[in-house]
């Protein structure tokens, strides 16, 4: 039993990947900023208060848009703390950039296990760092001006979980598009593909009919600034069948 990225790193691809990343157009977009070269705060952190700040950005509740920090501090028994936190993120000044880090350190004691938290005591992201998590928000709501709007975030795939893939939630939907942000100073490789196809598939196999209307698989970096985009009708129906019976084992 285990969860969607788990299970990726539990399985061996064909070469290549299930789902090739060739099959994803890339589009570059352009702003005029540039990174600071380094930052203090480990990147799987800075991913997730990119994330949940842009959906609190956007106009989600503080509750809903960190709801995984408060599940992971709820379970060591810090959730005092963690709504202490919350209560200061209040756009994306520096204080409530430094706060949404901090909360970033819950989630692994919800996603993955309470043996993996280190105290957010020490994160503490420096003034580059901060920065660049300013500008890759910034970029993300440009993002979604263009591709958006957004109709649903935080999703689960209630009713298309297996035996084998027990957990796994989607970042963001538009009207007809499952979106992945990721944060990585490298393009999208095959077990992020694979990520996103599962997420797909998952989704028709759901009982949410909005994931009935995806047609396209995409993610969007906004530390390079990409959009990659995938058609599902590219897609064979040999590639989505593998998948289903080799990876998410479905009976």
């Amino acid at each position: 039993m285990s969860s969607v990225t788990q299970r990726i790193k539990q399985i061996k691809q064909p070469r290549g990947g299930y789902l090739p990343t060739n099959f994803f157009a890339r589009t570059q977009l352009d702003d005029d900023k540039i990174l600071n070269e380094k930052e203090n705060v480990h990147g799987i952190n800075i991913g997730i208060a990119v994330d949940y700040l842009t959906r609190f950005t956007l106009g989600e509740s503080p509750e809903n848009a960190f709801a995984i920090s408060l599940l992971g501090a709820k379970k060591i028994k810090k959730e005092t703390t963690a709504r202490d936190l919350l209560s200061k993120i209040n756009g994306l000044d520096d204080k409530s950039i430094i706060n949404a880090c901090k909360l970033s350190g819950f989630d692994v004691c919800f996603r993955s296990t309470p043996r993996g938290y280190k105290p957010i005591e020490y994160i503490n992201p420096d003034v580059d760092t901060i920065e660049n998590i300013r500008i890759m928000i910034e970029r993300s709501l440009s993002f979604f001006q263009e591709y958006g709007p957004i109709t649903k975030s935080g999703f689960t795939f209630d009713g298309g979980y297996t035996r084998t893939v027990i957990a796994g939630d989607g970042d963001f939907c538009t009207k007809d598009t499952i979106w992945d942000f990721k944060v990585s100073k490298r393009h999208i490789n095959p077990a992020h593909s694979l990520q996103i196809l599962m997420y797909y598939i998952m989704g028709l196999h759901s009982k949410h009919r909005f994931l009935n209307k995806i047609e396209n698989l995409g993610f969007f970096n906004p530390r390079l600034n990409i959009v990659y985009l995938c058609p599902v009708s590219s897609i064979s129906k040999e590639i989505i069948s593998k998948v289903e019976t080799e990876v998410i084992v479905y009976e």
